[in-house]
């Protein structure tokens, strides 16, 4: 391969197109999201056409062009006509890499909309600013609380104005619920469910009504009642699968964890300094013999307060011994047997003084020294995080700030996550041990919940599998990337959950280079709802609608309005017919098509 490129860059003309860079899961995914739901031209330029998922990327129908260039260079931006395109994704690069190719390609095209990858969600704030019509997004980050949320059983949540939305399934739904987003669930079978289905509307039961009974209505002339038909057997009207519903958490959850088991946990914490039987003997006969000595000393004396006293200066070789011309004079300290436990005291002073340096040492040398903590022996219902890359490390520190106990495994030393991770002092287990090996370091027969979330499907998939083989009670989260292997593992195990970083992303990023703000992702199942803000501009084809030309195609909850005229954001409101005005801004539930229609709707002028 060349820097001059090569593979099938686009023969004709090409405009008013959108570029995606990059050949991983999350370019995949990107690039399905564009070309279905969106129904977009796409040329995606690639470092290599035979790795990673860029074979599959070039047997996609939608795609216009797949361009090989070793890098984002000049010559690669020209390649893939950056000056007439609508948008450029970068999803694949570092950091540093997404930043210059976004610069570039701002100074090609100022009008293009450019989204780009950041790990640095702070950086990518800064770089935002300096873009004309650009958005900075982590696609870990998006993932990531659906990770946490999951190893802990507890349903993922998207901050809206205060308030936190989140799925509820079947019994778990309340009647202050916001509306109903999916419906014949059957959880073994994922692909019969209806996510937000099409909209009946509120005049549906009197059409039904009319249709049944006719234009005399339910009396007859001549005063004889019509008498309906015959209802159909119930069990064969319900809808058979659960339903899932969007509701409202005032706070986010959090795990309360009680003062004294945290007391308990550091005691234990420091008794994996004692793991020498040898020592153990030591230390406990030392131990014996002070008391004992301390026991001799408080009955010369009738004194504790005295007798303490002396013990501490004893144990830490402080006391004043009594001299020759003391004991001539009958001053000393109190006869030969006191003499003796204070000998006694010093001596096994000496041995402890050693083991306490020790501890000391080890405990504030190993954070200067940059090795990260083991988990030690009071580490009790925590949740294993098995991989420190750009996910595990959202994962661990989200789930540290909720109060949750974690224990990080991570095979790579040089691996991006394990400084982040160490600086909040999480546990970290490392080596190329077998994981059966490692999980016990981990300490999995007390641990809740292991969350695998490394780059490849087969090491997340073993590492569940040990982990339930050692811990029948533990709960799994695997990321997966393959559908039928995420379906496949929820029909074998219970208590699990799969979630794929790309497919919990790439609507975002879809979103985001449409110019839709996502605040977040839902996952329904294997399934995604996205949680939109969208402004009504001047010109926007959304002027003149009202709810029900939003909802009743399907696809599209509204589940607050804020008006123009007014700050607040109003929830359900109950108007359906009120027609939104420029300067309107609506929150919607929707899924990838139903977002794609309301974005097509939106750019069209009236």
């Amino acid at each position: 391969m060349t820097s001059e490129g090569w593979g099938t860059p686009p023969v004709e003309p090409i405009s008013q197109h959108y570029i995606v860079c990059g050949g991983n899961a999350l370019a995949h995914r990107l690039i399905l999201e564009l070309v279905e739901h969106y129904e977009v031209p796409v040329v995606v330029l690639v470092a290599d056409r035979t790795r990673d998922h860029a074979p599959q990327i070039e047997q996609l129908s939608g795609v216009a062009a797949v361009v090989e260039y070793a890098g984002i260079t000049e010559e690669a931006l020209r390649a893939v006509s950056i000056g007439t395109a609508r948008g450029l994704a970068l999803v694949e690069g570092s950091d540093q890499e997404n930043i210059h190719a976004a610069l570039s390609a701002q100074n090609h095209n100022p009008d293009i909309r450019i989204v780009f990858r950041m790990f640095n969600q702070r950086l990518g704030e800064n770089i935002e600013r300096l873009l004309k019509n650009g958005a900075a997004l982590s696609g870990s980050a998006t993932a990531a609380p659906a990770f946490a949320s999951a190893a802990l059983g507890r349903p993922n949540s998207v901050e809206i104005d205060g308030r936190y939305l989140h799925i509820a399934f079947d019994d778990d739904i309340t009647s202050d619920r916001i509306c109903v987003v999916a419906d014949q669930i059957d959880r073994q079978d994922l692909g019969r469910i209806r996510l937000l289905p099409e909209q009946q509307g509120d005049s549906a039961e009197f059409v039904r009504l009319a249709s049944e009974f006719g234009d005399d209505g339910p009396i007859r002339p001549g005063g004889v009642r019509r008498e309906p038909a015959p209802a159909a057997d119930p069990d064969q009207e319900e809808e058979p699968g659960g339903r899932a519903a969007l509701q409202v958490l005032r706070i986010e959850p959090r795990e309360p964890i009680d003062w004294k088991r945290r007391l308990r946990w550091r005691l234990l914490d420091t008794m994996r300094f004692f793991t020498s039987a040898r020592m153990r003997l030591v230390l406990l006969t030392a131990l014996a013999a002070v008391l004992l000595a301390f026991g001799v000393l408080w009955y010369l004396n009738r004194n504790f307060g005295w007798t303490v006293y002396i013990a501490l200066l004893d144990l830490a070789g402080a006391a004043q011994p009594d001299q020759l011309s003391d004991i001539s004079s009958g001053t000393g300290t109190g006869g030969f047997w006191q003499r003796v436990a204070q000998v006694v005291i010093t001596i096994c002073g000496i041995t402890f003084a050693p083991v306490a340096t020790a501890i000391a040492v080890e405990v504030l040398g190993s954070g200067r020294r940059g090795q990260p903590r083991n988990p030690g022996a009071g580490t009790r219902d925590h949740v294993i995080v098995v991989g420190l890359g750009n996910v595990g490390t959202r994962v661990a520190i989200q789930l540290h700030d909720m109060g949750v106990p974690v224990v990080c495994m991570e095979r790579d030393p040089q691996a991006r996550g394990i400084a982040a991770v160490r600086a909040l002092g999480i546990p970290v287990v490392m080596g190329d041990g077998p994981f059966e090996q490692q999980l016990r370091r981990a300490r999995l027969k007390h641990s809740r919940a292991l969350v695998a979330v490394s780059g490849d499907d087969a090491t997340n998939l073993e590492a569940a599998l040990e982990a339930r083989h050692g811990n029948p009670d533990v709960r799994v989260v695997v990321r997966l990337f393959e559908d039928d292997f995420a379906s496949h593992f929820y029909k074998t195990l219970d208590n699990a959950a799969s979630r794929s970083v790309s497919y919990l992303a790439a609507p975002a990023f879809a979103a985001a280079l449409m110019g839709r703000e996502v605040r977040g992702t839902l996952s329904v199942l294997r399934h995604v709802l996205l949680i939109a803000e969208l402004k009504v501009e001047d010109g926007s084809g959304l002027i003149g609608l009202n709810r029900h030309d939003l909802e009743d195609p399907g696809g599209v909850r509204v589940i607050a309005v804020r008006f123009a005229h007014s700050g607040q954001l109003l929830w359900n409101f109950p108007d359906r017919t009120r027609k939104l005005a420029p300067g309107d801004e609506i929150v919607v539930a929707a899924t990838r098509s139903g977002l794609a229609r309301l974005n097509t709707v939106a750019v069209e002028e009236d």
